[in-house]
């Protein structure tokens, strides 16, 4: 008896902490429709779907520049690029396009609960960019999780960017990390109490290996000029994950940048770096990044 006492009282308090840690950046719709109260320039929501999903889409900046598509991680949400989506230099440079992935927020799919696979991910999208009506070749980022999907977009559609930038990028499949509440994250009764958003992250993880195998035959695939940034400090996604991306992208035109200090949200910690990063091109002559507007502060390479 009191070892099923204890068991439960272990159960319950994974599930609170799991659910704690969610709902401390989890952003309602309340609180965002407060952000933007008083603020002139809001997002423009849109909903694109079809027999099988349905995919959430935010949006600033004018429909008729060129896209910048923003790719989140896991778990995530559109709202976890706000700081760039607010960006008056971005908007006025970009048709901003930040998306919930298919199991976040308000995306889904109707074929499967939990979306793991790469590929479907990065197809769905893709389709936020329907809604850009410059027919110019823009900019994707992706950040963790995302940033394996991002690269995925732009092999699919070289057409489309001119640039990919992968910041903290998890696309190593033999560094993949997992904590200790990683597995038991995975049982139903776990499950049960936790967020749907949680449960698609758990899932797309324990999947995230083999689905970065099957990447790992494409990175030849990719013709999108790429630019790689990692911190040193990132206890979410092992720093060593930018000497693979050395390796795959090996005489492609790519810049890798290492901060040793920085985290793991380096969107957040270094704006001004992603800021420019995503306002500067590659001089397709030599193969350098080539500056198409001025950013605040220079980081280290």
């Amino acid at each position: 008896m009191l070892k099923k006492l204890f068991i439960w009282a272990c159960i319950c308090g994974l599930c609170g902490g799991l659910s704690s840690c969610f709902r401390s950046w989890r952003k309602s719709d309340r609180e965002i429709r407060e952000h933007y109260a008083n603020r002139n320039i809001k997002p423009t929501y849109y909903t694109i779907q079809n027999d099988s999903l349905r995919l959430f889409v935010a949006t600033t900046g004018a429909d008729t520049l060129p896209p910048l598509l923003l790719i989140h991680g896991a778990p995530g949400a559109w709202y976890g690029y706000m700081n760039m989506v607010d960006d008056s230099l971005l908007q006025q440079k970009y048709h901003i396009i930040a998306i919930d992935r298919l199991g976040y927020n308000h995306s889904s799919y109707r074929k499967k609960r939990f979306v793991t696979s790469i590929d479907t991910q990065a197809r769905a999208a893709a389709l936020a960019l329907s809604l850009n009506h410059s027919r110019q070749k823009g900019v994707i980022l992706g950040r963790s999780y995302g940033a394996p999907i991002a690269a995925k977009i732009a092999i699919l559609n070289p057409q489309r960017f001119n640039k990919l930038v992968m910041l903290a990028p998890a696309i190593d499949p033999s560094t993949e990390k997992f904590w200790w509440f990683s597995k038991p994250a995975k049982w139903w009764i776990v499950r049960m109490w936790l967020p749907h958003r949680l449960n698609v992250a758990t899932f797309e993880k324990f999947a995230h290996v083999k689905e970065l195998e099957k990447l790992s035959n494409e990175w030849s695939q990719l013709e999108v000029p790429t630019t790689v940034v990692q911190g040193g400090k990132d206890w979410i996604v092992d720093p060593s994950n930018l000497d693979f991306a050395r390796k795959q992208l090996t005489n492609k035109t790519a810049e890798f940048i290492y901060l040793p200090e920085a985290g793991h949200l380096i969107s957040y910690s270094h704006p001004d770096l992603v800021r420019k990063l995503v306002t500067t091109l590659f001089d397709s002559g030599s193969g350098n990044p080539m500056a198409t507007a001025s950013s605040g502060g220079q980081e280290g390479h």
